[in-house]
């Protein structure tokens, strides 16, 4: 596409500001906004800078935007993509695709039919530390991962009178902690290590069982351990009821040659690990032109989390006139999200080891 590409937002939340930044900050428009009713589709196209707000979804999807991002509660993403599928529009939909495997499978079909480009923001991928240590395990520097380790840790949920849309099932499906982060920690460890867990065995845990008057079903937390496919092991701990971690997504990749070691919170560094000597290998200073590609100031100039969004949201413009980019996670990514889900609830409710699907 030579022209300047038009987006949709479906959805006024918290996530649609941040692909409204995104949408802006790659070169495209954002044409048209629509949300639950009339007026909160015109208060969303006022906060978001859009050109217009769209009464329905049918009104958006007859307009003239090539992709449309849909930004609403989990149980929507199902009937939402299909319309936008169906009308031929190219779509980002936020993740979880969907709330079950099935239904996330359906999705990958109708979009491959339909021959769109159909992402998922699994964007902690488009850290340029995580393209570095993704780089040193393909190239063999690490050596072959043995353990793979580590955890994704919130408080947004910790306090008793603490509540959300996502602790409603209905709403929200039926994994919470783990639909909503720890399927970005397995991404981004899959991603990096070329590994694929193979099968688990998991508990999950409902740490705060009332919230206000609404009892809670789904769970605060989650602890896993896996194996993959590649012979390796590894454990993560999954919480939205850490007292003092706001978003501390963590891995430790331990290879034979070196480990390597990445925080979200801290992401302009990778620490890497050997027998003789630790090193702090900062942004900037690599020489792998997978990390380069996603640095965008210079070393010293902190980058962060709207930054990986607004390449993330890049990548998937260059996807609707060309080959995808590297990495771009699609609908498949989605798809094996919630397959792997799908294992740690089985797991949980068996108390028994489960095979994830291919």
């Amino acid at each position: 596409m030579t022209d300047r590409i038009r987006a949709g937002i479906v959805g006024g939340g918290f996530m649609a500001t941040v692909h409204a930044r995104a949408i802006r900050r790659s070169g495209g428009i954002l044409s048209a906004v629509v949300a639950s009713t009339p007026q909160r589709s015109q208060a969303a196209a006022e906060e978001l800078g859009a050109e217009s707000a769209a009464d329905t979804l049918d009104q958006l999807l007859d307009s003239d935007v090539d992709v449309v991002h849909v930004c609403t509660p989990n149980a929507t993403h199902a009937p939402l993509v299909r319309a936008v599928v169906a009308a031929g529009k190219h779509v980002v939909c936020e993740k979880p695709l969907a709330v079950s495997p099935a239904e996330a499978a359906e999705l990958v079909a109708l979009a491959a039919e339909a021959g769109v480009t159909a992402t998922v923001p699994f964007v902690y991928r488009f850290y340029p530390m995580v393209r570095e240590a993704r780089a040193r395990v393909a190239d063999g520097t690490a050596g072959p991962v043995r353990l793979l380790h580590g955890s994704y840790l919130q408080d947004w949920l910790a306090e008793d009178t603490d509540d959300d849309w996502r602790v409603d099932p209905a709403a929200g499906g039926p994994s919470r902690a783990f639909a909503d982060i720890g399927v970005h920690w397995c991404d981004l460890v899959e991603f990096v290590s070329g590994h694929r867990i193979t099968r688990l065995v998991a508990r999950t845990i409902t740490a705060v069982p009332q919230r206000g008057s609404r009892p809670v079903t789904t769970e605060d937390a989650a602890v896993v351990l896996f194996e993959t496919d590649h012979g390796a092991f590894g454990n993560l701990t999954v919480s939205q009821v850490s007292q003092g971690r706001k978003n501390r997504l963590w891995f430790s990749l331990d290879g034979a040659a070196e480990s390597l070691c990445f925080d979200q919170e801290s992401p302009e560094s990778l620490w890497i690990g050997g027998r003789e000597v630790n090193r702090q290998l900062l942004r900037g200073t690599s020489e792998h032109p997978a990390a380069a590609r996603y640095t965008v100031v210079p070393a010293g100039h902190p980058q962060g989390y709207q930054d990986c969004f607004d390449a993330f949201v890049a990548d998937t413009h260059a996807a609707l006139g060309g080959p995808a980019p590297d990495g771009l996670p699609t609908f498949a990514d989605g798809l094996r999200a919630a397959r792997v889900t799908q294992a740690v609830l089985d797991s949980s409710r068996t108390s028994s080891w489960v095979d994830v699907t291919p």
